[in-house]
């Protein structure tokens, strides 16, 4: 129901934070086309990181399950990201941050507060693994949203170079936890 008791006349699906499984690589891919057309990164890139550390991968499923969001999440080196689009052989031994690759939700599941549930999911299963801290790299002008989630620009001689791969409006961005 709305304010004055109504029901409205599209009611929004029920949306829920899941476990990401291999079968929802194609709907993933085909979200981060829509959402990141200029940071293109292949079905292959989600396969390789949910293979190698399941519990960091999320689809956000509407009531039939069909996936309208992800987040993908790894241990990584601070001060660094992985290149764009490639893979990669291992979780490095020497990781030192809880690593948010990507969160994308397809236009239909935004507005909704879905954003802010599994990024906190996610800084809660960081802490207990023992993380220090959540980083990123903020593309399309979105540090102003995740500074509204506790993330700060860092600047790090040691990313410059590689955050021009992402772009001019790239930015390292890292929440203590």
């Amino acid at each position: 129901m709305d304010l004055r008791g109504e029901t409205p006349e599209h009611p929004l699906p029920t949306l829920i934070w899941r476990a990401m499984a291999e079968g929802d690589l194609d709907a993933v891919a085909a979200i981060a086309l829509i959402g990141f057309p200029d940071h293109f990164e292949g079905r292959d890139c989600f396969e390789n990181r949910l293979t190698l550390w399941p519990e960091g991968c999320f689809v956000l499923a509407d009531a039939g399950d069909k996936p309208l969001g992800y987040l993908v999440a790894y241990p990584w080196r601070e001060d660094q990201a992985p290149a764009l689009n490639t893979l990669i052989a291992a979780i490095p031994d020497d990781a030192a941050v809880m690593y948010l690759h990507d969160l994308c939700l397809h236009p239909d599941a935004r507005g909704q507060g879905a954003t802010g549930e599994i990024i906190e999911r996610l800084a809660d299963q960081a802490r207990a693994q023992g993380w220090p801290a959540l980083a990123l790299v903020a593309v399309n002008d979105a540090t102003g949203f995740w500074a509204r989630h506790g993330f700060a620009v860092r600047e790090s001689a040691a990313i410059t170079d590689k955050l021009a791969g992402y772009g001019s409006d790239a930015r390292y961005m890292i929440r203590p936890l």
